[in-house]
């Protein structure tokens, strides 16, 4: 499923009137309808319910007044606060104003905080229908009152297309917004409904068809959508029965270092899991013997190290050569950012020839040194957490979670790289321009190891021959589906990075066997 923006969606709403001769009026009233009965299935049916609507001047302000009129045909009890005048309205909104002051509903124009309170205390539902998509700067007046007032009323909350205050962009709240229990988003969803913070004031999400068609939509060219279990379960296959380990790839785990040999492990277990047919962990030789006996399942290769304990210069050449026989690798976790260390990573990343996926400390090793990046021998995926990101790009960790699709995107375009930016709706960016929003995942994941895990994980599908995206896409929606199961059974704040692990294999048989 494709999510837009507020530009994409008005481009689309544009289209449909002028292109293909839908009405506007039809446009409100199908979604007004789409509204009514998305409620009736959220609260299983609105007898004896009291709906209180706050609108605004514009087309969003319509749909609440079209749904005004709706309920009450309905026979549900209704009343309305606008927070305009009425002689502010236009267009469709100014149209269905007129004909719901024709029927027995109590609007109240220019609504200050006493009126909205008085609104709010009658009414059992209370719908959110003020500002919609086209919000571009703070809540301010008596919309920031409406919204925290709906928020502290301790009623269920519906918004109609997007809740006031969250940015239909980048999901930022702008200073002060509505917390949905319902969000009934019509056409697609907007990203400020599945990127944080905004995704936690929608509540569930349903999408409603308002009678747009689909050549209109598709005319649009939205290059990012969500990352869904239809997606990837187009990207599983099952395996021939005469199947040997060779043919499910060998992964090598360059990882770990002295005090970080969990890293390694991590890493190892997540690639196992996922089905690599031979994994190997190259390591400092001082922590090889900690890793084997903790993965009994992988082969070890020991490197050079630095006075240190972390991967010295002298491991170059002996990682390159052993790097032949594989078929991908990981690099980067538990490695440390020592001077030899990130000298090495760079090296190997420019002269390897196998898939490779760079995480943790083997993306830091590029801060500063982006242009290396770009020489990189073979195809790449990137998967830095934000911090990682603000590093190689030169920025603040706040400059890339407000812009977490538009920073992945502009890095995996500049370094020729699929991009993975890790965190709550994990975003893979793809360097032709292809986005994805992961759909799975929870707060327990936030948890030392599980990123060690993922890239374990994306190597693992690199070294079965999935091209980087669709090793990336598969990958980061099974992790956060097995830390899913993992977080029904121990809870999230109890899970732990072994927990996820467990969970790989379950995470795989549901994806693969169920098509929806």
């Amino acid at each position: 499923m494709k999510i837009a923006t507020a530009k994409q969606i008005g481009n689309i709403d544009r289209r449909a009137i002028r292109e293909f001769g839908i009405p506007g009026p039809v446009l409100m009233e199908n979604a007004a309808s789409a509204v009514v009965f998305e409620m009736e299935r959220f609260f299983e049916g609105l007898d004896g319910v009291k709906v209180g609507i706050l609108c605004g001047k514009g087309n969003n302000g319509g749909d609440g007044l079209a749904l005004a009129r709706r309920l009450r045909i309905r026979g549900i009890p209704v009343r309305v606060c606008l927070l305009a005048s009425f002689a502010a309205l236009t267009g469709e909104a100014k149209l269905n104003l007129a004909i719901l002051r024709k029927m027995d509903v109590e609007i109240i124009p220019n609504a200050a905080s006493p009126a909205i309170a008085e609104l709010i205390a009658w009414s059992d539902v209370l719908v959110d229908a003020m500002l919609g998509v086209g919000l571009s700067s703070p809540l301010k007046g008596n919309y920031a009152i409406a919204a925290e007032l709906m928020n502290m009323a301790g009623r269920p909350v519906v918004a109609v297309d997007i809740p006031t205050g969250v940015n239909a962009d980048t999901g930022e709240v702008m200073g002060a917004a509505v917390r949905a229990d319902l969000t009934v988003t019509m056409v697609v969803p907007k990203r400020g409904l599945v990127l944080y913070p905004g995704a936690a004031f929608a509540g569930q999400v349903r999408v409603a068809d308002i009678g747009i068609p689909t050549e209109v939509i598709e005319k649009e060219k939205i290059r990012v959508g969500l990352l869904e279990h239809g997606l990837a379960w187009g990207l599983t296959g099952e395996r021939d029965r005469d199947s040997h380990k060779g043919d499910f790839g060998h992964l090598m785990i360059i990882a770990g270092s002295l005090g970080k040999a969990g890293a390694a492990v991590m890493a190892a277990r997540g690639g196992l899991r996922t089905g690599a047919g031979l994994v190997s962990v190259a390591a400092p030789m001082g922590i090889i013997p900690l890793i084997q006996q903790q993965v009994m399942e992988a082969m070890c290769i020991p490197a050079g190290e630095s006075i240190d304990g972390t991967l010295g210069i002298g491991s170059e050449d002996e990682l390159l050569k052993a790097s032949g026989s594989m078929t991908a690798c990981a690099i980067g976790p538990g490695l440390t950012t020592h001077y030899e260390t990130v000298q090495v990573v760079i090296n190997l990343v420019q002269r390897m020839s196998i898939p490779l996926v760079i995480d943790a400390d083997g993306v830091n090793a590029f801060a500063g040194s982006v242009a290396a990046l770009k020489k990189a021998k073979a195809p790449v995926v990137l998967t830095p957490h934000p911090g990682e990101m603000a590093r190689l790009l030169g920025v603040s960790t706040d400059d890339v979670q407000s812009d977490r699709i538009g920073m992945a995107s502009d890095a995996a375009a500049k370094f020729g790289v699929t991009v993975v930016l890790k965190g709550a709706g994990t975003v893979i960016a793809t360097p032709d321009g292809e986005v994805f929003v992961n759909t799975t995942g929870n707060p327990g994941m936030a948890s030392g190891g599980t990123g060690d895990v993922l890239t374990g994980m994306i190597g693992s599908l690199l070294a079965q021959g999935y091209g980087p995206t669709p090793a990336a896409c598969l990958a980061v929606y099974l992790h956060g589906l097995a830390g899913d199961l993992a977080a029904e059974e121990k809870g999230e704040a109890g899970m732990i990075a072994g927990d996820l692990i467990e969970r790989i294999p379950e995470a795989m048989k549901r994806t693969i066997e169920t098509s929806e």
